[in-house]
């Protein structure tokens, strides 16, 4: 890193340890001549680590004086270089998808394929991760995607959108409610047009035919930058955007209004205000469909309304949720 042959650095590490030196016990221990010695600790007071003290002997220039700065500026020097490189790489990328257009879109021929990308997208997600969920899953069960989870704990924002149907599903109530409490931002809407997911707005996942029956391998495609992806991310946007909310079971808040409801009458109205079925809303909640109509009846009593539909709207001009 200094630039200093072995002798040289022999030489400072032997100063190191004993403190100071002669120029005569320094020759006898590097088994040289005085003379290559002397030139030797010239090159090292050059260097600036190594400097002369009194009765003409030389000690060494503590290593956190001598070497820290040079250490900062390597660093430096490699953070520097590193930043080049990828920026060249990107303009490689950039380049190769001009001219190649086969490198925008990777086909994935199968499900094995399809899940390990799954798997692989969210394990290096670094800022967000957007979903389209439909009923009905092809890759994996939610409950066996342990990856969300991960990325949820470092920080990475989830907003995921699902299928009311899918939310009928055993067991997915509970299961979007956990992901919720971790962090995942959720909303409904009655259909999606197809499954997808887009992480870091530099690559989409999606199946390139929707309804692959029997014994079929599905087939998907890996999207990297380019307008195609523009178009799926405003896809998704413009899903969103018309999406209800829905509110977790557990730790449901609402920080600009005041809201009546405990967290599970708030959970119970996103429900509702997402179209789910009272009857789904009872099987998923373990309660009987008596209790959640009952439950309904008091939502619509703290909001003064007469029909489902007031209370919907109540609790969007009150934003309850």
């Amino acid at each position: 890193m200094l630039g200093l042959d072995e002798m040289e650095e022999r030489a400072y590490r032997l100063l190191v340890r004993a403190g100071e030196a002669e120029v005569e016990d320094l020759a006898a221990e590097l088994e040289t001549t005085v003379t290559e010695a002397a030139a030797t600790l010239a090159a090292m007071q050059a260097a600036g680590i190594a400097r002369e003290s009194a009765g003409g002997r030389f000690a060494p220039v503590a290593p956190e004086v001598a070497l820290g700065p040079r250490l900062v500026r390597e660093q430096e020097t490699i953070d520097w270089a590193r930043q080049a490189v990828e920026q060249l790489a990107e303009e490689y990328r950039a380049s190769l998808r001009r001219r190649d257009a086969d490198r925008l879109i990777e086909v994935l021929p199968s499900r094995a394929a399809l899940r390990e990308q799954v798997r692989h997208l969210q394990d290096s997600a670094r800022e967000e991760v957007t979903c389209f969920c439909r009923a009905g899953h092809v890759v994996m069960p939610s409950e066996d995607n342990t990856e969300e989870l991960e990325a949820l704990g470092r920080g990475v924002n989830y907003r995921v959108i699902y299928e009311r149907a899918l939310l009928e599903e055993p067991g997915m109530m509970a299961n979007v409610a956990y992901g919720i409490k971790l962090g995942e931002r959720a909303r409904a809407v009655r259909a999606l047009p197809v499954r997808m997911m887009i992480v870091d707005r530099a690559v989409a996942l999606l199946p390139l035919v929707q309804h692959a029956g029997g014994m079929t391998e599905p087939t998907a495609a890996l999207v990297r930058g380019s307008s195609l992806l523009e178009a799926l991310i405003a896809l998704f946007e413009g899903q969103w955007e018309r999406a209800t909310p829905i509110s977790s079971l557990e730790g449901g808040q609402v920080t600009e209004h005041a809201c009546p409801l405990d967290a599970n009458e708030l959970y119970l109205l996103s429900l509702l205000v997402a179209g789910v079925p009272d009857k789904s809303i009872a099987s998923q909640l373990g309660l009987s469909l008596r209790t959640v109509q009952r439950r309904v009846y008091h939502l619509m009593e703290l909001a003064g309304a007469q029909t489902r539909m007031q209370l919907a709207w109540h609790a969007a001009r009150e934003r309850w949720l």
